[in-house]
């Protein structure tokens, strides 16, 4: 039996050189939703994650960027507390 995990939930947090920021921006907003400043997560498949990886290491110069993907079996496992205003255009109104 493979110990081979499929990963459905994914952070990307990226501190990348100015020139290439965009291009980041711009692949990791093809897979995931816009969260903070240079924060992206969400579902994604395990095939997209793949993807993810290696859309980005076409853009991004390994010698100067920096990119952590932390990757989750699902949403429910973790607990997010949120202090002060969101940047982020989604509000979720109770």
């Amino acid at each position: 039996m493979s110990n081979q995990k499929n990963y459905n939930y994914v952070f990307v947090f990226y501190d990348v050189g100015e020139k290439r920021v965009n291009k980041v921006f711009k692949v990791c907003k093809r897979y995931l939703k816009h969260h903070q400043n240079s924060v992206f997560r969400g579902n994604i498949t395990p095939s997209n994650i793949i993807a993810l990886k290696k859309d980005i290491s076409k853009v991004i110069d390994d010698k100067e960027d920096y990119i952590t993907i932390i990757k989750m079996l699902n949403q429910a496992g973790f607990e997010e507390d949120t202090i002060g205003k969101s940047k982020n255009s989604e509000s979720i109104f109770i």
